[in-house]
């Protein structure tokens, strides 16, 4: 493999063509676990530490928001229109950009649990009053949320504004950009450490995170199969959603598309439902914390990880297998669980 930064890697994916602006002006580091992985006694673990990207409070929607913002910001964008769910880091962080840039945020929040969101909550909650977001609109599940986006965005005209649409995690091919980037700086970083991983984990929701990366790594011929741990959906419904995401991408980059079955998002760590907390879940936020110093978030890398652990005590994932697990973020949220996590 061609060092970092030399011909060869970067040819085979050239990202340098799409407007890129940067949040986080240094690869995320990756760091073993050796507490956790002698407390489970099977496989090597480490973490890459994407809950350290820039912006305000870090994780994962940042890297597909530096390819999302800057094409907003070509458009001559001045409001930036997007959705979440209560307590969503893909809002927290498309405000905490939207307010770098200068720009306008309005939210829909998808109450996907009914009651669960409240004006005086915690966590992201609190943080979208901090950071100005200049409307939230809640619109109960099941809402035709592509139409509800099309009518704030109308109504930004409407007002002599000039709006620019993000979906929902940031997931479509442009902003899943950001996880074909990741997959080469993951790539990069195991030459430069002289470390192999044998699998990597990461929480699969909105699909653009687990798209990229499946995109990426295809594209540069990695060899390192993703194993996705669902969030939300029956698997074979969210593995159909990263495949197609994954294959638009690659048409974007102009590279092999993934082939189906290398599309893995386990649905056994859901529970009753997204966001839902699960002793798994609690079990698995608090030994992280408690072996390695590292807050997991309780809707998504708190479920993945708690998949991860299973996999690795049920000896479906080897003993002495090494396995990078993305930490996507999300402890900001995680003030707002406090009662399911003490």
């Amino acid at each position: 493999m061609p060092a970092p930064g030399r011909t060869g890697i970067t040819a085979v994916m050239n990202l340098a063509r799409f407007p890129r602006r940067r949040y986080t002006p240094f690869a995320t580091p990756i760091e073993a676990m050796p507490r956790l992985s002698a407390a489970l006694g099977g496989a090597e673990l480490w973490i890459k530490r994407d809950d350290m990207l820039g912006l305000g409070g870090g994780g994962n929607k940042t890297r597909k928001l530096e390819f999302l913002m800057a094409a907003a910001l070509a458009e001559g964008a001045d409001t930036i229109v997007t959705m979440g769910a209560p307590q969503s880091n893909h809002c927290r962080l498309t405000l905490s950009a939207a307010a770098k840039e200068g720009l306008a945020c309005r939210l829909i929040i998808e109450e996907r649990v009914a009651g669960s969101y409240r004006t005086d909550a915690l966590g992201n909650n609190l943080l979208f009053d901090l950071m100005g977001a200049a409307s939230q609109r809640v619109v109960p599940l099941g809402t035709d949320i592509a139409a509800e986006l099309a009518a704030e965005a109308a109504a930004v005209r409407a007002a002599g504004g000039r709006p620019y649409v993000i979906p929902g995690g940031g997931s479509n091919p442009l902003g899943a950009l950001g996880y074909a980037a990741c997959a080469l700086e993951i790539v990069e970083q195991s030459f430069g450490m002289g470390v192999v991983f044998d699998r990597l984990v990461v929480a699969s929701g909105s699909a653009g995170t687990h798209a990229g990366l499946l995109a990426g790594l295809v594209a540069l011929h990695a060899g390192l199969p993703v194993t996705g741990i669902n969030v939300r959906r029956p698997r074979a419904e969210q593995e159909g959603n990263v495949h197609a995401l994954a294959v638009a991408t690659a048409a974007l980059l102009g590279t092999p598309a993934p082939a189906r079955d290398e599309v893995v998002a386990l649905a056994d760590w859901v529970g009753p439902g997204y966001s839902l907390p699960t002793p798994e879940m609690v079990a698995a936020v608090r030994q992280v914390a408690a072996l390695e110093g590292i807050l997991l978030d309780p809707v998504y890398s708190g479920k993945a990880m708690a998949g991860l652990i299973a996999l690795v005590t049920s000896g479906a994932i080897a003993p002495g297998e090494r396995v990078l697990f993305l930490h996507t973020g999300g402890s900001p949220s995680l003030h707002a669980f406090a009662g399911d996590l003490r």
